[in-house]
């Protein structure tokens, strides 16, 4: 009886708290909707046509797709633009503008320069030297987050991050931590640099010169918005810091170290000329792999079974590993470390052509119950056994030596072909190809270093565009053998393309139906004679404006409503110039609203609301500082 009188009391509490949100809803959906009602009234939204209003329909149902559903990205945007072709309101070739713009196909070149700097492990080095591997993770944040923001202060923001995405990729792999808790600040901080200095953002250069277009100002300085930007920056890093544990996802939990039952006993030497020789185990990163450990270290005859991390690596000492599949992958990228068999030295293709491949022994395999080296496995299969798995067993004694029996798992160094040719054969039950597996040329990673620093320097300096650097870069890359070019290919990450090119063909649309242009004045009508109010609405509209259209359509678009607006208060265009630099550039609450966070969207494994839940607290906090800051820097 006690129990029913609670449970009923429970229930009615329920109800009335059901209710309340209800009612609140209500009361905020329809303020909501009188407000617009109110503003819409007599306001250039009013004398839309169709095609604006549709445009705004198809954007509203493509977020909410993006938000609600589990649909890709590039299929709800590409239905978006289909869309609107069909019904008319884009042309064919204003659909198809988004696909040949210079920020797609920058993005997409970029891919191929990335890929050359990864095939020679230059992409390791500059991870390792600029953010090295923390041994807190309380430290990760502050050691991606600073280099990047310095970085893109001074360089364009496209190249920063698709430099670091592969990076940070295999450092939350290093480190166990999931890819969602890193991506969107590595996007973030870029953002952040840019809104620093002139040349930080194309943005900026875009606002500038319109400016001396318009007015008879000589052109912003390389450090003119830096005194509002950078405070926006500092806040924009301590909010990461701050509210990274509740705001970024995990939705992409990383596989814990037993998680893998392979583990594959594996024998590396230290080459001749190492850059590991003389450095201790520590040092040389071979003790933050994961799922790995240093089993043994043979040094000609002696034998050390119990490796401290503060043993000094020497020339030609044998190392023995204990791990799984990724950090094996990960010794074979290591400069300086070789396979310690000479096998791989025989093969009949070269190298740079090969791939690590997995194959597990069948029963009816005619190497069953022989050593691989009675078997000539390499003259058999033209393939070198690198490491072997049973059961989670460690495997006693040298590769050669290790007699194979039924379910072994053998990890190969082989050419692709070998994937076809024994796919169907009895030999093994399964074989399957290990992703970027291929060897590293680290004698061209000098070259790669060169072709990166001449490509950013052309670009920094203004004497070639991004994209003609982008290109240049991309071609040097194949041409001194950086890059593979079927590699190259491989590398393009085609769903970030489409994303990014339909998502332009919707900014399209919001421009050639005049929706854009109507939103801005419709919200600069409440502005009304003071100046405080009206730089903030302008930046409030940018900001709308940024998340829905790209940046530099933002900006030119808010650009003479703003002249016009300090005009016609008699005031500085300063503020407003500033503010406008800044809103266009800080784009957080959507993933198509700033290209870089389009490229992390798929590597971090985001959802929509995930840019929504940390975005439009940072717009807000972003908005509030801007129009307090560039006041009293640059007075009305």
């Amino acid at each position: 009886m006690q129990f029913e009188q609670t449970f009923r009391q429970w229930w009615t509490q329920r109800r009335q708290r059901q209710a309340l949100i209800f009612l609140g809803f209500g009361l905020i959906g329809g303020g909501a909707i009188t407000s617009l009602h109110l503003l819409a009234i007599n306001s250039p939204l009013m004398a839309l046509g169709w095609p604006g209003w549709l445009t705004l329909v198809v954007i509203a149902l493509a977020f909410l797709l993006n938000a609600t559903t589990t649909l890709p990205a590039e299929i709800v945007f590409l239905g978006a633009v289909g869309v609107l072709y069909v019904s008319g309101v884009l042309s064919t070739s204003e659909a198809l503008k988004g696909f040949s713009n210079d920020g797609m196909i920058t993005v997409g070149v970029l891919y191929f320069v990335v890929t050359g700097l990864q095939q020679t492990g230059a992409l390791a080095w500059i991870s390792h030297q600029v953010l090295g591997l923390p041994k807190r993770r309380s430290t990760t944040l502050a050691r991606l987050t600073v280099p990047v923001m310095v970085l893109s202060a001074f360089l364009n923001n496209t190249p920063v991050v698709a430099m670091f995405i592969p990076v940070v990729g295999d450092w939350c792999r290093k480190l166990r931590i999931s890819p969602s808790k890193l991506m969107i600040p590595l996007s973030y901080a870029s953002i952040f640099g840019g809104l620093c200095t002139l040349i930080g953002t194309s943005t900026n250069l875009v606002v500038s010169g319109l400016l001396v277009e318009a007015t008879d100002h000589p052109g912003l300085r390389v450090f003119d918005v830096t005194p509002v930007g950078l405070p926006c920056a500092i806040a924009g890093l301590c909010f990461l810091f701050v509210g990274q544990r509740w705001l970024l996802p995990n939705r992409k939990p990383v596989m814990g170290d037993s998680d893998d039952m392979r583990q594959y006993t594996v024998e590396m030497v230290v080459a001749p000329r190492s850059p590991l020789a003389g450095k201790t185990v520590e040092q040389a990163g071979l003790r933050h792999l994961p799922g790995l450990y240093l089993a043994e270290i043979a040094r000609g005859k002696q034998i050390i079974p119990a490796v401290s991390p503060r043993e000094t690596l020497r020339e030609n000492d044998q190392l023995v590993f204990v791990g799984i599949v990724d950090s094996i992958l990960d010794l074979h990228r290591l400069r300086g470390l070789a396979p310690a068999t000479d096998q791989v030295f025989k093969l009949d293709t070269p190298r740079t052509e090969r791939r690590l491949i997995e194959a597990v022994v069948s029963n009816t395999c005619s190497l069953v119950g022989k050593t691989i080296r009675e078997g000539q496995f390499r003259s058999r299969y033209n393939a070198v056994v690198l490491a072997v798995a049973r059961n989670g067993d460690r495997l006693q004694g040298k590769i050669g030596d290790i007699r194979l029996r039924p379910g072994d798992t053998l990890l190969l160094e082989t050419h692709p072909q070998f994937l076809e040719r024994q796919r169907v054969s009895s030999d093994f039950y399964l074989v399957s190809d290990l992703p970027d597996s291929e060897p590293l040329r680290h004698e061209k990673a000098p070259i790669a270093i060169l072709i990166l620093t001449l490509m950013v320097v052309l670009a920094g300096f203004g004497w070639l565009s991004m994209l003609k650097a982008a290109v240049l870069a991309a071609i040097l890359m194949l041409v001194t053998g950086c890059c593979a070019p079927t590699r190259a290919l491989q590398s393009l990450e085609w769903s970030v393309l489409l994303v990014i090119g339909a998502a332009l063909g919707i900014s399209e649309a919001m421009q050639v139906t005049g929706a854009a242009q109507a939103i801005a004045a419709t919200f600069l009508g409440i502005a009304g004679s003071n100046a405080f109010i009206a730089l903030a609405v302008v930046y409030g509209i940018t900001m709308l404006l940024t998340e829905m259209i790209t940046n530099n359509a933002a900006a030119a678009l808010m650009f003479p409503i703003a002249l016009s607006v300090s005009e016609g208060l008699g005031v500085s265009y300063m503020p407003f110039i500033i503010a406008i630099m800044i809103a266009a550039s800080a784009s957080f609450s959507t993933p198509i609203g700033y290209q870089t966070n389009l490229m992390v969207y798929g590597p971090g494994g985001y959802k929509f609301t995930d840019f929504l839940r940390i975005g439009v607290p940072l717009n807000l906090l972003f908005w509030g500082l801007t129009v307090c800051i560039a006041p009293q820097i640059y007075p009305f």
